[in-house]
């Protein structure tokens, strides 16, 4: 079986759950971070930091506004987000399939 590479920029645990869980939102639907803070029960610190990592790399959306005169950070998956996590997944499967 030729080698296949599952995206470094996805693979590490955090990041895989996070691209799971945003991938499960229903289309055009977004998460707030404190959403995905509790859900993931991840620190604030963890969370920023890959999600920081996940936005350079082009694959989240992070909006800043406010609910009322609350501030609020919500993030969604982009277009190319999506692709690579379908790759991913792919990618993935062909590894599981090369193991059985």
């Amino acid at each position: 079986m030729a080698s296949v590479e599952l995206d470094p920029m996805i693979h590490p645990a955090a990041r895989l759950r996070l691209m799971t869980a945003l991938a499960a939102l229903p289309p055009g639907e977004e998460a707030s971070f404190g959403q995905l803070e509790r859900q993931l029960e991840m620190t604030v610190g963890n969370l920023s930091s890959h999600l920081s990592k996940l936005e350079a790399a082009g694959y989240i959306e992070v909006a800043k506004g406010f609910a009322g005169k609350r501030p609020i950070t919500t993030i969604k998956l982009s277009a190319g987000g999506w692709s690579a996590f379908q790759r991913y997944l792919e990618n993935l499967n062909r590894v599981l399939d090369g193991l059985s």
